[in-house]
């Protein structure tokens, strides 16, 4: 699975981890975060986010 980063502070999001804390299980491709998921570290938009 294609991990993604935040442009701002450089976040990466890997679905082979999710993000916990934000209620993401292991396992959720990028694709299926919903709209409204934001960096967990500043915030920016999942919309703002770009391939690693």
């Amino acid at each position: 699975m294609q991990k993604y980063v935040c442009p701002t502070c450089g976040y990466v999001y890997d679905p082979a981890l999710g993000d916990p804390d934000s209620g993401i299980a292991p396992g959720t491709p990028f694709e299926a975060l919903p709209d409204d998921w934001a960096c967990p570290l500043c915030g920016v938009p999942k919309s703002e986010f770009v391939p690693q």
